[in-house]
């Protein structure tokens, strides 16, 4: 088992009508600026465990479970619509530190969550670190039709359970699915990792923590002139990271790709790019140690005036 260096401070808090489980590493002060790390789909907070330990520094962080994730549940809910996402963040930053602004650090769809949160509320954000938050592929009008269709279908098949995470006899079972997810992921790691992204029911079998119907098709098109104009809004120096495996290509076959993206978030006034080596999409699990530091030297930066 991964023996961790940083114990995190576990607390549920009122967000919305939802009791929203966060995770707190460090030392709360008046005159620290938190960083705010928001996971990606199918994630939990205490994957950024790694990154904690890694550190040289005492930081104060703040990372909540999303909605229907981890331990914040989503009690009778049948799918998710992502500006949920952008008002629960807006009210755990109220909750934690009022008016303070933040470093914001997200990982994947936490990483295009924290970009679009950034343009909304620039006042807000000190720094911004976007861990290969891509967003989703260019959509036309005329899919509009389709894609309501199948969303009201998709409905229908979660209602008769045909939409579902299928269980896991044992942590162990757990562990090797995200080894086989991500090969570089050490055993030791990923079976600390398992306990926090799956529990056992009274049967014994393990059940991933997240929501079902984070599997059903999203309503609403993505619209790629509505993103680049809140990128565009963006007044915070920003982080830009990638890993060194494209796992673009991997996914989308064609239909959106890393050059497309890095066209598209060319729209953020202040921003530079690193990339990570020996890493996939599971930067922050791959490469803790080098992503550490990097985040430390850019946080440590001055900020444009």
């Amino acid at each position: 088992m991964y023996p961790i260096q940083k114990p995190a401070q576990s607390a549920f808090v009122p967000i919305r009508h939802l009791s929203y489980h966060v995770l707190q590493w460090g030392t709360p002060a008046p005159n620290t600026t938190p960083i705010v790390m928001v996971h990606g789909w199918m994630d939990v907070a205490a994957s950024f465990q790694f990154i904690i330990d890694a550190f040289k520094e005492d930081h104060w962080v703040i990372a909540p479970d999303w909605r229907g994730f981890g331990l914040t549940d989503a009690p009778n809910t049948d799918n998710f619509w992502f500006p949920d996402y952008l008002a629960d963040l807006d009210q755990l930053l109220d909750h934690f530190v009022g008016t303070r602004p933040v470093h914001l650090l997200g990982h994947s769809m936490g990483g295009h969550v924290a970009t679009m949160y950034a343009g909304i509320r620039p006042e807000r954000i000190r720094k911004l670190i976007n861990l290969e938050g891509f967003g989703m592929p260019a959509t036309r009008p005329s899919q509009a039709p389709g894609r309501l269709a199948q969303w009201m279908d998709e409905l229908k098949a979660l209602q008769r359970g045909e939409i579902e995470l299928k269980p896991y006899p044992s942590l162990d079972a757990v562990a090797q699915r995200l080894m086989k997810t991500n090969p570089r992921l050490g055993a030791d790691k990923a079976r600390w990792l398992a306990q926090h992204w799956a529990s056992a029911n009274e049967q014994g079998e393990w059940h991933i923590l997240g929501h079902a119907a984070h599997k059903v098709v999203n309503a609403q098109l993505f619209k790629t002139d509505e993103t680049e104009a809140i990128y565009a809004r963006i007044t915070a120096p920003v982080l830009n990271v990638v890993a060194s495996t494209d796992s673009m290509s991997q996914w989308w076959k064609g239909r959106y790709s890393l050059d497309e993206f890095m066209q598209r978030i060319a729209a953020v006034p202040h921003i530079s790019h690193a990339v990570i080596e020996e890493a996939g999409h599971m930067l922050h699990h791959d490469q803790p140690e080098a992503l550490a530091q990097l985040i430390e030297e850019f946080l440590s930066l001055p900020s444009v005036t």
